[in-house]
């Protein structure tokens, strides 16, 4: 059977605001090396499912320059990631929902003749090996599998809820409903729409056709799920039963919707524990990425009386970094960051291309690319005075430093 991947990367990201300021969120960096696309990417490549469209339209030059450099397919054996900017093909408008995008991308399907079509989002950071759901979905006949995850029915609301039957058969879905309904047979948690779906090729195209000539917001849960269900055979793929080679038992259902500021540095941390959550060195699932010529991080100074010692513990330090007679603690370093005799980094995640001066200190901070932190300056420190330099400040106490920016003290 043949397949095509269609990944959707035109999201605007507005909740991570000012990282999306200048790239759309599927190209917003994560784990000090790689970019959020390159998730969902590396669990088609890892399941052998290489023929790939990603659907861009927002912001979209950086993500598009990561796919060009860093996905290269061996395309003599029919293998791709290509990205597919908005055409524009059927009028002067942009993609008005995620199943417009896809319908505006017809020409796509037809033009490679797939059986089967994925359609997975490009914003979320998990592990999947994504034959396992393909067989589910081809085991049942489906005409449509969406991928699930059983979460907690106290935080549910925040999702959109897929109500099965004792065989998995999807019989309903609600977008953030205030009273979740229960998964079978566990009352405490609800299946969660991950978004992703495998559909029946003439299946999608059908649906999608008749989507378009309706007044609706043109989105793959609201608008094509819950009226699917009532004309084809939908199931609901358990995430939490998936595994992937090289998983231990503690990451199987790891999924994180990095939406938010705060849920994006909590993902964050999450690679840094001792035993992480999140395990980014399995060397038998790995993440890819594009490779640059950096040189290896390098650690200077060993003055211990002095107290300049360059050092890290906890922490993801990427390739070209020169750590010089500063201190980093719990924190994530991009590729090319320096950071100079008695600084001070916790807690914190500094993008590509920052320096952090002699004496400055930064804590609970986001530190998006090519940020200069003068000497003895400090962020995360006292909130309202980095509110005040123009820095957004979250809820949980996270500064988030735009792109560019000169930090004086």
């Amino acid at each position: 059977m043949k397949s095509l991947v269609m990944v959707l990367a035109g999201g605007e990201g507005r909740r991570l605001w000012p990282l999306t300021r200048d790239r759309a969120k599927p190209a917003v960096p994560f784990g000090g090396r790689y970019r959020i696309i390159d998730f969902v990417l590396s669990n088609f490549i890892n399941s052998g499912f290489r023929r790939i469209k990603v659907l861009t339209q927002y912001k979209s030059n950086s993500l598009n320059a990561h796919l060009n450099r860093g996905w290269r397919l061996a395309l003599m054996l029919d293998e791709f990631v290509e990205a597919v900017p908005a055409q524009q093909r059927l009028g002067p408008d942009w993609y008005k929902g995620s199943a417009d995008a896809v319908f505006q991308s017809l020409d796509i399907i037809t033009d490679e003749q797939p059986d089967h079509v994925f359609v997975f989002g490009a914003d979320h950071i998990y592990r999947m090996d994504v034959r396992l759901m393909f067989d589910a979905h081809v085991e049942r006949d489906a005409d449509l599998t969406v991928a699930t995850i059983p979460v907690p029915v106290s935080e549910a609301h925040e999702f959109g809820i897929v109500e099965v039957d004792a065989s998995w058969r999807i019989v309903g879905f609600e977008e953030k409903p205030k009273s979740p309904k229960p998964m079978p047979g566990d009352p405490t948690r609800a299946l969660v729409s991950m978004g992703n779906y495998v559909f029946k090729t003439t299946s999608l195209i059908r649906e999608l056709t008749r989507d378009a000539g309706t007044e609706s917001s043109h989105d793959f849960g609201k608008n094509i799920l819950t009226t699917m269900i009532n004309r084809a055979p939908c199931y609901a793929y358990d995430f939490a039963q998936n595994s992937v080679p090289g998983m231990v038992e503690s990451e199987r259902g790891y999924w994180k919707d990095i939406g938010t500021l705060d849920a994006y540095f909590n993902a964050s941390m999450d690679l840094i524990a001792v035993t992480p959550s999140f395990n980014l060195y399995n060397r038998d699932w790995p993440i890819r990425t594009a490779n640059y010529p950096n040189p290896p991080a390098k650690f200077v100074f060993a003055d211990r009386a002095g107290n300049r010692v360059g050092m890290a513990s906890d922490s993801l330090v990427s390739n070209g970094c020169i750590v010089s007679g500063g201190r980093i603690e719990r924190s994530i370093l991009s590729a090319n960051v320096r950071v100079n005799s008695f600084a001070a980094i916790q807690d914190s995640v500094l993008f590509e291309g920052v320096t952090v001066g002699r004496h400055a200190r930064v804590r609970q901070g986001i530190v998006d690319k090519h940020v200069l932190i003068e000497p003895g300056a400090e962020v995360g420190f006292d909130a309202a005075q980095d509110r005040a330099r123009g820095f957004t400040v979250t809820d949980s106490g996270i500064t988030v430093v735009p792109k560019h920016t000169v930090v004086s003290k």
